[in-house]
């Protein structure tokens, strides 16, 4: 077992040495991060059941614990979309307290599972399960802010997706104009900075804005104070929740889910900032820094956390260098929540629902659920099946079955892939395939070589060769031609492959591609006529290939 693997990314970046400019630019995305995820810790506590004070407990502690404990340098860690509708269901079944409960065996659970390098299990679930449940959620998500964003007089909000916008639409005359105005002015303020002027705080603008008309024109709109007239200040002090073995027993299915959910979009949101910022993450510590931090919101009271990918993209473009930016993010909210929680109870409802719909915007990866669509029908089914089910159902239901299907209908493609050659004689052809690839490359060249199936686990191998070879070369040859088959999810993968190698000055040449892999490129435009990718039919014209784009990069 290796120390460093189990070392924090905050302790690395310490020991390289931590200067003063460092600090500087760590604190500025700390603060950037801060002011994004302010409004947004608020909306989501509320959208889960509990209170927006829940919310920034969260973003509090556990920020603080993910950043301090974690495995990825630039993450950043607090509530978020993925447990809506986990926690709300939790809380209506067991109460607060049960919620507590789940999220603590979570957090126990998922260091066990970075105890015992579980980690890498995350490459195997197939991105059309994660694009399916990830749009499910958001829908879900979504359809929850409709009462708060039209101002419906409703006395109680059916659960179920169905009954509840039936409800919705037997109470669409009981409309509040003046909430719904908030809302929709909220809503363009959001839309319309993120289009002209992206770098400024679009949400937190959005709620002071409406939060000041509210008040200067007495409107009659619900607002945090109405709602939530006893939010505390400060942060509680830590304490454990009425542990009972029949409590424990009953939360245990919701803290699998909790663990599975944190688990995922954690080591989902750590690639993302990998490829963001060029770093590499420990998968282990990242899981155990997630269970460390699970804990301790749970002890403070607040909501389950995970890596956020929006809040951690937005640390990165702000500049963060080392988890100490994450670290001040929770600082800065600290200050908020012990100085300044009155002004919550001026921000109205309507607004904080705007905000939500934009993050059920951004979870529904809707270029991507639309490109999964153009793909065969197998990996379709395995999408829509995904994404009916967590909507119509339950969410654990959705990605059990869908990865269940994902993995019957590989194992289908994989007998399909394989041939029983009658003749007795064997494939001797592989003078283009044998050890000595690398003797005729010329400089600046560098080959790799695929054999059998290309899905979504190889993804992790081919970048950590990449990021191994040193001096980015100017051309990578990717031999292809002992690949069967080529899924969505591999698509997905070499698709990201190409990415970081083109940031990185390399050009991609693809050799020996065979025609089911090739017609899965062409289906994401990486087929022979686009710009991204060059393609040859065997070994030796990728090399000749290779050398031309050589010789053209330097002139």
């Amino acid at each position: 077992m290796s120390v460093q693997a189990y070392t924090p990314k905050l302790i690395t970046a310490l020991r390289e040495g931590y200067t003063t400019r460092i600090f500087r630019a760590d604190a500025i995305a700390g603060l950037t991060v801060a002011i994004v995820a302010l409004p947004l810790a608020m909306a989501l506590g509320i959208a889960s059941g509990a209170s927006p004070d829940k919310g920034l407990v969260t973003a509090v502690v556990a920020g603080f614990l993910i950043s301090a404990l974690g495995g990825s340098r630039v993450q950043v860690g607090g509530p978020t979309g993925a447990f809506v509708v986990v926690i709300f269901n939790v809380i209506a079944q067991h109460g607060y307290d049960g919620l507590l409960i789940a999220t603590l065996l979570a957090g126990l659970i998922l260091i066990a599972a970075g105890a015992f390098r579980l980690g890498q299990m995350i490459k195997f679930i197939p991105h059309p399960v994660v694009t399916g449940f990830t749009a499910g959620i958001a829908v879900i998500i979504a359809s929850s802010q409709v009462k708060d964003f039209l101002g419906l007089s409703m006395a109680e909000v059916p659960a179920e997706f169905v009954p509840k916008w039936q409800a919705y639409i037997g109470a669409l005359s009981s409309t509040s104009w003046a909430t719904l105005g908030i809302g929709v002015g909220a809503l363009a303020i959001i839309i319309a900075l993120r289009k002209f002027a992206p770098k400024l705080p679009a949400f937190l603008i959005a709620i002071v804005v409406s939060s000041l008309a509210v008040a200067l024109f007495n409107l009659p709109v619900d607002t945090i104070g109405s709602r939530f007239p006893d939010i505390p200040a400060g942060l509680p002090m830590p304490s454990l929740p009425d542990l009972s073995l029949t409590k424990i027993t009953a939360v245990i299915p919701s803290a699998f889910t909790i663990a599975f959910l944190a688990g995922i979009e954690a080591l989902l949101s750590a690639v993302v900032a990998d490829g963001m910022a060029g770093t590499r993450h420990r998968s282990d510590q990242e899981l155990i820094g997630q269970g460390v931090a699970n804990i301790g919101s749970a002890l403070f009271g607040g909501l389950p956390a995970t890596g956020a990918i929006a809040r951690t993209a937005t640390n990165i473009r702000s500049g963060a260098r080392t988890p100490v930016a994450g670290i001040m993010h929770a600082a800065f909210l600290l200050l908020f929540v012990l100085f300044a929680m009155d002004l919550m109870a001026f921000v109205p409802m309507a607004a904080l629902a705007a905000i939500l719909f934009m993050v059920a915007w951004g979870m529904s990866e809707y270029e991507r659920f639309i490109t999964f669509l153009r793909m065969p029908n197998s990996d379709r089914a395995v999408l829509l099946l995904t994404f009916g089910l967590t909507v119509l159902v339950d969410l654990t239901v959705g990605i059990a079955v869908g990865v269940t299907l994902a993995s019957l209908l590989f194992m289908a493609r994989m007998s399909e892939a394989v041939e029983v050659d009658s003749s007795g004689t064997q494939d001797t052809d592989l003078d283009s395939e044998d050890i000595h690839q690398r003797d005729a490359l010329p400089q600046g060249v560098e080959v790799f070589r695929i054999t059998g199936p290309f899905f979504f686990g190889v993804a992790g191998e081919l970048l950590d060769t990449l990021r191994r070879v040193g001096q980015s070369p100017k051309v990578i040859i990717l031999r292809m031609r002992l690949v069967p088959l080529l899924d969505a999810s591999g698509v997905q993968a070499l698709e990201e492959f190409i990415k970081q190698a083109r940031i990185a000055g390399a050009k991609v040449v693809l050799s020996g591609v065979q025609p089911q892999p090739r017609s899965m490129l062409e289906r994401l435009h990486l087929g022979s006529g686009s710009d991204k990718v060059f393609y040859a039919p065997d070994f030796a014209r990728a090399q000749s290939l290779a050398v031309g784009l050589t010789e053209a990069s330097k002139d």
